[in-house]
């Protein structure tokens, strides 16, 4: 992070109130450790696990100005109350293992559509600034529940920002890629069966997927939450790579003389060959970039709207982005860093 984006989050995020959904995820868990940099007033973590809150509140070091909530974005009424006085909410609880998701398609819908217009509609009622929502690469042409699910949710934060008449409110996305060690994802499982069984699975070594590290996964949120003016969709710039060679790699980098076989166990429910990160109406939208991310501003179609926009210090515009597609960004150097 260099001085003048330390500067720029320090003034956004210094003596705010800031709360997180699914705050003891992998990403919200890293989200509240990096925000504390900045002398928020306030950090709420919000979610239903009180053995996650209560070991995340001990790696933390119990801040002063860390609040523990215990509660479901399921339940208006709960996060109504966790929503005052609030300025910025970033969020990140949702249901997110697409096999699990394609078994349980209706609690899907309840957490991560149903839930998200819940966020949506508490943080218009307590006038919070701005809501940062976290998709994923896998609403872009969504094949399966979980993505079809993010994609909704995307659509309900642009479109949040014009629904609701003069509103202060703003909201916006990001879309991620997969996040190297993230927790339920492969590296930490293959960690594991490298421990138990000498060997490690893979499902199809084809397949492709867009990878970011924690570091970038947080600074495009925070980015994200510094540079939103209404709706926008942040994407990092990020490289991709086949399964079949990420297990190469993490095998070459963490047990290159451990003999550790690899199996191939076939796809699973719902899972892609390869993913996306942009989609027609992306290329259509407004689009802006700088070395590290794109913003797309997607064009809103209601009678009548007026659609005011805006620059973005630091980003130039552009005309057009080539398709986004994970088979043609592979780059095992950089992947390597990464992992």
């Amino acid at each position: 992070m260099s001085e003048e984006q330390n500067q720029q989050f320090k003034n956004e995020f210094e003596g705010k109130d800031i709360l997180i959904t699914g705050g003891t995820g992998s990403i919200g868990s890293e989200l509240a450790y990096q925000l504390l940099k900045f002398n928020p007033r306030q950090i709420r973590i919000l979610s239903r696990d009180e053995s996650k809150q209560y070991e995340l509140l001990e790696r933390l070091g119990r801040p002063a100005n860390v609040r523990i909530l215990i509660g479901d974005i399921r339940d208006k009424e709960r996060i109504d109350f966790a929503f005052r006085g609030i300025n910025i909410v970033f969020h990140a609880a949702a249901l997110k293992h697409v096999s699990l998701c394609e078994y349980n398609p209706f609690e899907a819908i309840k957490t991560n559509i149903l839930g998200s217009q819940n966020v949506i509609d508490v943080a218009l009622k307590n006038d919070v600034k701005k809501v940062i929502a976290i998709s994923t690469d896998k609403a872009v042409y969504p094949s399966n529940i979980m993505g079809v699910s993010k994609l909704l949710m995307e659509k309900l934060f642009v479109n949040a920002n014009y629904y609701s008449g003069k509103s202060n409110t703003r909201f916006a996305c990001v879309r991620f890629g997969n996040v190297a060690w993230a927790r339920g994802s492969v590296l930490p499982l293959w960690k594991k069966q490298v421990e138990t069984d000498k060997k490690i699975q893979v499902t199809n070594p084809e397949m492709t997927r867009f990878l970011m590290s924690p570091d970038q996964a947080i600074n495009l949120v925070l980015s994200a939450a510094t540079f939103s003016q209404a709706g926008e969709i942040f994407v990092l710039k990020m490289p991709s790579v086949a399964l079949g060679d990420l297990a190469k790699l993490f095998i070459e980098k963490y047990h290159a003389h451990d003999g550790i076989a690899i199996e191939h166990i076939g796809a699973r429910a719902g899972d892609k060959l390869h993913e996306q990160l942009i989609d027609d109406n992306d290329r259509v939208s407004r689009m802006y970039e700088n070395d590290s991310m794109y913003i797309f501003v997607p064009l809103i179609n209601i009678t009548n709207l007026e659609q005011e926009f805006a620059d973005y210090p630091g980003f130039k515009r552009i005309d057009s982005v080539d398709t986004y597609h994970s088979s043609k960004f592979l780059d095992n150097e950089r992947i390597k860093d990464i992992i």
